[in-house]
């Protein structure tokens, strides 16, 4: 399995691990031990025009996002990067925020795109997508999971604060996601 950085003994050599001594293992152990911690700030975007082909921001969802960004900005916090889905909404809000921050290292990620993880509960009339597409957008919202939500690498000493701009969906996913018991409670 390839090491998604969530857990630390995904970083331990396994081999050199199983042979070790109890007092080996436990400086192994340490030695993978993140003692950063990584704060995430999750933000959904804006209010974007629905019936619009692109789905800008309206003048609204422009207002919410330069309020987010000075609430940002004014926080006292020192931010280390925002990283942001593609679609234009999202981008949108991500670079309006950013005009309060414009020295913030930014990416832009296709995996945190809008799209379905699985079907709504209870199902609704207005959108009924076809089933396949709930295979490949789960399996494209836990990449965007593993790529940015995992633990601080050992090598990190120092706190981070980080921003991602995406969608409803997508954040849903994250936080039920997050906990590693989330299977039993969402």
């Amino acid at each position: 399995m390839k090491n998604d950085n969530r857990s630390p003994e995904f970083l331990l050599n396994a081999k050199k691990y199983d042979k070790a001594s109890d007092a080996e293992k436990k400086k192994m152990d340490e030695e993978v031990k993140a003692t950063a911690t990584r704060h995430i700030i999750l933000i959904r975007h804006g209010q974007y025009v629905m019936d619009s082909e692109k789905k800008n921001l309206t003048p609204l969802g422009r207002e919410q996002a330069a309020l987010v960004g000075k609430r940002l900005a004014d926080s006292g916090l020192k931010f280390d990067g925002l990283v942001m889905s593609t679609m234009a909404r999202a981008t949108e809000t991500a670079e309006i925020i950013l005009e309060r921050m414009p020295e913030l290292k930014r990416i832009s990620c296709s995996l945190l795109e809008e799209g379905p993880p699985y079907p709504p509960v209870p199902a609704v009339d207005h959108w009924k997508p076809p089933h396949s597409e709930f295979f490949s957008e789960s399996a494209r919202i836990e990449s965007a999971f593993r790529r940015h939500i995992h633990r601080a690498p050992p090598s990190q000493k120092e706190d981070s604060h980080e921003i991602i701009v995406c969608h409803a969906n997508v954040i849903r996913y994250f936080v039920c996601r997050y906990v590693p018991t989330s299977w039993l409670i969402c």
